[in-house]
Formats: C-alpha cells, structure tokens, sequence
C-alpha cells in the first residue's frame, strides 16, 4: 500500500460520529436535526433536471476529458458576466470536473514536484481535502491560521519568506469554509504577485462564491484579480467552481477550473489518464444551470432568510455574527466545542461540528476549538426549531 496513505486523518465525519455514538432510538428525544454536512437541501432547479432526463440517451456517448465545446463557451461566458473578464479561451483555459472536490485533489498531484521540504499553503481551518492532497502528492501542509481579529482570513503578510520560497501550491478558499470570509480583492492581487516572486500555483476553491447577502457585494475571484492586475493569461492562477452550491445541485458533480493555460495544458494531460469525465448529459444540464442566474438569486434569497431567522432567535445567546458568504455559521461556544456538540446531539437533536475537527493544531493553538460548523441547508422552519434548540441549550450552561 502507497505508505502515505498512513498520513491521512481521518474525516471530520469519522471523528463526528465515534464523538457522539449510535443513534439514538426513534421517538427517544426531539426529532433530529442535522446541520453537520454542507449538503444544499433547497430543490434542483426543474428546467435543469429537465434537460438532464430530456438527453439520457446520449449515456450512451463516451465524454470526452476536456468536456464539449458548448460547456467550455457557457462556462467562458459565466465567467465574463460573473467576473466581468475578457473571455477566458473555452479551448485553452477551462476545464470541466466531476464538481470541484476531485479537481482540487487531482491538481496537487499533477503540479507537486515531491522534493524534500516542498510545502503545500492551506488556511486553517480548511476543508479537508487540501491537506490529503498535499500529503499524497507528497508535500507537507502548511497551515495558516484564520482568526477572528484578522475577519478570519489568513494574514498571508506575516508569513515567513522561507515559507514562501518551499511553496509549490497555495490553496484559498473564498468564501471560507467554514469561516465564510471573503478575501478582499487587494489580498488576492498580493497574493498573485507574491507568487510571482516565489514561483508557486494558486488554486482557489470558489465554490461558496454565488451565496451571499449583498446582491449588489458579489465576493471577488482570483481572476477577477488577475484581470485587476492587466494579466490577461491567469499566469499561476486557477480558480475552481461548482455548481453544487449554486445551483442545488451537490448530485450532479459538476464543476469546473479555469486559468493559467499552460497549467491546464499538464493538467488535461494528467485527466486523460486519471479518468474523470462529466458524462454529456450532465454537461446539457450543465450548461442549462450556468445560463440562468434567476434561480441563483433566489437560492441567495432563501439563505438570507435563514440567516436573519437563526441570528435573530441567537442574538444576545451566542457569540456569533453573519458571514460575509456562504451558508454557515461559525460561533464560539461557552464550553469546548466537543462538549457543546455532543450535549447539542444528545440533549436537543441538533448536529453541528466541532470546530477543531475542521482544523489543525499548531504551536499557536487550534483555532477551530471553541467554535462549531452550523451549515443552514435545511428548510426555514427547520432551522429555526434548531437555533431555538441551541439556544435552550445555552441557557442550561
């Protein structure tokens, strides 16, 4: 077995479930509620499963890796209006993926050149899967912390030139999961130069970019920055986005990256051998869902309602604010975020996740203790009974 495989952690949800047991027996205690997974429960758009079952017979057609010239144009296109770019080159500079997760996996072990001491630069906390892909591309990760004083995004200023000259690969998560912090445009443009002097890849995981509460405040994007900056050819930079969260459509695994051509010239070249192909179908329905921006709104309008709900019934309860994006909450806890998680499962129904699970310890500390993950993906009323949960379970602190 590849002896790297004994570096990975095990998943948040591994650890979640060992944390609070078998399930409790029906009808033992209030029914449950799970806001753990960041899993979007708002309905897929029907014009999108629409096309999807109008073109099952084309299952029958192998996809190509590089997705078909359609996709590539409808997702240029996206990117124009969304980021207000020239149009990034469908033939040369995007990429379809099986949602963004694989692609920001695959990624290190296309670029990662294993030589001793190679860093791989991730925020902590972090999703997961940046670290498993360092680890088994053979770098080492190397963590940031997200703070609350610093609006919990990493204070890339203060990092060693050292740090920086090891890099191969920073991965950026904007909006954060499971911060919901939005890097400011000026950061990201830092952060292109500060990769032109250090000779390193940026990827960043958008994925969150199209949930947040100001319709008229989009966050930015790396290439957004990238054009900010007159670099027309995304030089280092890649930026992944999916429509899982988007679009509702978390089943789909559709997604994409677009950027630096002559990265994306290795990287189709590493796919052609690692596999991944989005079937045509699921390119039709693709190309559907990045051609409409109505339900979009609306989705953001269905999250913004929840929001004001939960902080409404928290307020003056818990120490907790609105995230500049995203779908999740990230409070401090009076007690240790286990404890609080575990009493919160067996004493109200309510699943969320510690924070330190989501994060690393470091000779600074862990910032993910005393804070727990609360993703708003279940209808209103659900969430609201849960935040009314939470808070009788505060008042018993």
């Amino acid at each position: 077995m590849n002896p790297r495989l004994r570096e990975l952690q095990p998943y948040p949800f591994e650890k979640l479930r060992a944390l609070l047991g078998p399930a409790p027996p029906p009808d033992s205690g209030p029914t449950p509620i799970d806001l753990s997974v960041g899993e979007p429960k708002h309905p897929a758009p029907d014009f999108v499963c629409e096309t999807l079952a109008d073109n099952l017979a084309q299952l029958s057609t192998y996809p190509t890796t590089k997705g078909t010239p359609a996709l590539r144009t409808a997702i240029s296109a996206w990117l124009q209006r969304r980021f207000g770019l020239d149009a990034p080159d469908p033939e040369r500079e995007i990429l379809p993926l099986n949602g963004t997760r694989e692609g920001l996996f695959s990624l290190a072990q296309c670029v990662i050149e294993p030589t001793p001491g190679a860093l791989v630069v991730m925020p902590n906390p972090c999703y997961q899967i940046y670290e498993g892909a360092a680890l088994l591309a053979g770098a080492q990760p190397h963590y940031l912390a997200c703070d609350a004083a610093a609006g919990f995004v990493p204070d890339y200023r203060s990092v060693a030139e050292t740090v920086w000259d090891r890099c191969q690969l920073l991965y950026l998560c904007s909006p954060g999961n499971p911060t919901g912090a939005v890097i400011p445009l000026e950061t990201l443009e830092y952060l292109i130069e500060l990769a032109d002097r250090h000779d390193f890849l940026i990827a960043s995981d958008e994925c969150y970019s199209e949930i947040y509460p100001d319709e008229s405040a989009p966050p930015p994007g790396l290439l957004q920055a990238c054009a900010a900056l007159g670099r027309r050819d995304f030089s280092r930079c890649l930026a992944f986005h999916s429509l899982s969260k988007r679009s509702n459509l978390p089943g789909l695994r559709s997604g994409f990256v677009a950027g630096d051509a002559r990265v994306m010239q290795e990287f189709l070249r590493y796919r052609t051998y690692h596999g991944c192909t989005l079937p045509v179908p699921h390119q039709l329905a693709s190309i559907a869902a990045w051609n409409d921006e109505a339900h979009v709104r609306d989705n953001r309008r269905q999250y913004r309602e929840k929001f004001a709900a939960v902080l409404e019934v928290l307020d003056g309860h818990l120490e907790v604010a609105m995230p500049d994006a995203g779908f999740y909450l990230w409070p401090r806890t009076p007690i240790d975020d286990e404890t609080f998680a575990r009493r919160l499962y067996t004493e109200q129904g309510v699943t969320v996740v510690p924070g330190r699970y989501l994060a690393r310890p470091t000779a600074a500390g862990n910032p993910g203790e005393h804070r727990v993950r609360i993703a708003l993906v279940a209808p209103l009323a659900t969430c609201r009974e849960a935040a009314l949960r939470v808070r009788r379970l505060l008042e018993q602190c």
